[in-house]
């Protein structure tokens, strides 16, 4: 079966009036752009026929992007009254229609273990290095987007496809690229549609972060990738709908037909890390099926974006994060969902991200901590997941064992899961447990200190041993968010059902009020924490953001104001 469909019943992807007008050749003059800010070798890293096709770019993406966003918050709007997220009724032929994606690359079939984190230089080539097969050099939820960042990172990535990457410590240790067949395959993730990069205007609008990210990733390195059956390839975040599938593939597309590529060379993967869009994987593998290769359970962000759906529902009020673990019968459907769709269309089903760090000095705590990356990775091969992700280089062997145990084959597309029966509620269903006072003590902490080092200009920080990135630190600022305003008379959806920590305290203003002002005495000298200097800011944040009545949807939306 070829990616297009054999029912001519199916729907496009979405009507033709509404597809964004087609990229231009780009011009070698970028009228109309302007950067914002300059760091020593930006002309290089964005010659003018760049520019020039960022400005296309973005003249033909930013209608349909604004009406995507538009529409987000519409749909939002309505879960808020009341509303549920249910399975489409217009796309009913392509949830049922016998279709499959495109053939999956050479270079992909086996992605057991994958490594994620930021794009810094001594990260990429330890990443590429790592043994993993796959590194996902992360724009998005591990890096905070500085000019600089973002620019150092692309001129890193540049020269790690090149091979000429090096990296020298402060103490003079010296990291280099081991040869070309034994590094991990690169997936770049950029960031998602709601993100904008203030450094970029066009026609005095800001560009998309996404369209950014890899248009000047493609620019600089797809024909080399090309050449070597490598890509490029890249993870997609944040998608709730077909729609915006559909519009990643305007833009995949186009920056193929500027850069000279062969239609569905830039494949992808798709992070499912919003609750709208499990309700579309097959609209959505639809959409980019001439070149999507698979989805993957985005956990952490499908938490949070569980917590921001139903934020005004007081009868879906989850736990304390450390219990919603993929156990819990909502996540369970989540992944068993997912893998059933992927495998029926050909697709790898890709799991979550162990975020444990080793302990140092404290063996038996380390060994606790690797029997739960075991068992979670066990729990992911045995139900049919083709691989998984981890945040350390020291999980790679963990993490390789379990799936080479239980997956002989380099994935497991013939493991169909049809016994997997998964409706609305399954997907929707509330969980189970408790708040401790440590719980609540512990969200106020990863909050501040994570938004501490990413207005620092650190998005991905080691925090008792886990690594927190922006999607964790959002389930604990959506969570005080959502126990605070429904349980304490004065928020802003109370009803008259408090919520409680598991000693029977209310949870209220007052609670947290306290745990902020202990927060200093908890942390004790902040001066060798990332972003220490900037605790009090990020406290001050973390405050402003909890006790507005809106629900802010992003924590990086107001913080990239402040990142300097």
């Amino acid at each position: 079966m070829s990616a297009t469909a054999t029912a001519a019943t199916i729907p496009p992807t979405r009507p033709a009036s509404s597809r964004p007008a087609s990229v231009a050749a780009a011009p070698r003059a970028a009228a109309g752009l302007a950067l914002t800010e300059r760091v020593a070798g930006q002309e290089q890293l964005l010659p003018a026929p760049l520019l020039g096709l960022l400005v296309s770019l973005h003249r033909a993406i930013e209608p349909e992007r604004r009406a995507r966003l538009a529409a987000r918050r519409e749909r939002q709007a309505a879960f808020d009254a009341g509303a549920l997220p249910d399975f489409r009724a217009d796309t009913v032929a392509i949830r049922e229609a016998n279709w499959k994606v495109a053939p999956i690359p050479r270079a992909l079939q086996d992605r057991r273990v994958e490594i994620t984190g930021p794009t810094d230089p001594k990260m990429v080539i330890n990443a590429l290095n790592s043994g993993a097969q796959c590194y996902m050099a992360d724009f998005e939820d591990s890096t905070a987007p500085t000019w600089r960042n973002l620019l150092a990172g692309q001129r890193a990535l540049a020269a790690a496809v090149d091979g000429t990457l090096t990296f020298e410590a402060d103490n003079g240790k010296q990291y280099r690229l081991r040869p070309y067949e034994e590094r991990a395959v690169l997936i770049v993730r950029p960031r998602g549609w709601h993100l904008d990069e203030k450094h970029v205007r066009v026609d005095g609008q800001p560009i998309a972060g996404g369209l950014f990210d890899m248009a000047v990733f493609a620019w600089h390195n797809a024909r080399t990738l090309m050449a070597n059956d490598r890509g490029p390839y890249f993870y997609l975040p944040k998608l709730q709908s077909m729609e915006e599938a559909a519009l990643w593939e305007t833009a995949l597309s186009q920056v193929e037909q500027a850069l000279g590529l062969p239609h569905g060379q830039m494949k992808v993967t798709v992070l499912i890390e919003t609750l709208p869009a499990v309700f579309e994987m097959d609209e959505i593998l639809y959409a980019l099926r001439d070149r999507i290769v698979g989805l993957n359970c985005g956990r952490w962000d499908y938490i949070f974006s569980y917590l921001k759906t139903f934020r005004s529902h007081a009868d879906r009020v989850l736990p304390e994060r450390g219990q919603v673990t993929m156990t819990q019968p909502f996540l369970k459907a989540y992944s068993e969902l997912l893998i059933r769709t992927c495998h029926r269309r050909g697709a790898h089903a890709m799991g979550g991200m162990a975020a444990q760090i080793p302990i140092a000095n404290d063996p038996e705590a380390n060994a606790q901590a690797l029997a739960r990356v075991r068992a979670d990775k066990l729990r992911e091969v045995t139900a049919g997941h083709d691989g998984t992700w981890v945040a350390h280089p020291a999980l790679i062997p963990v993490a390789r064992a379990i799936f080479d145990e239980h997956m002989p084959t380099p994935n497991q597309h013939h493991v169909l899961r049809q016994d997997v029966q998964v409706g609305r509620d399954g997907l929707i269903r509330p969980s189970g447990g408790s708040i401790t006072l440590a719980g609540f003590g512990n969200n106020v902490e990863v909050c501040v200190r994570y938004m501490a080092a990413w207005l620092d200009g650190n998005g991905c920080v080691p925090i008792h041993w886990l690594m927190e990135d922006a999607a964790t630190a959002e389930i604990a600022r959506a969570q005080l968010w959502q126990w605070l305003h429904h349980s304490d008379p004065r928020g802003c959806q109370a009803d008259g059902s408090p919520v409680y920590l598991d000693d029977g305290t209310t949870i209220d203003f007052d609670l947290f009020e306290r745990t902020l002002a202990a927060l200093p005495g908890r942390l004790g000298d902040t001066i060798h924490l990332p972003g220490g200097a900037r605790i009090g800011e990020a406290t001050a944040l973390l405050d402003q953001l909890t006790r507005a009545c809106q629900f802010i949807d992003f924590l990086t939306l107001p913080a990239y104001a402040r990142l300097s």
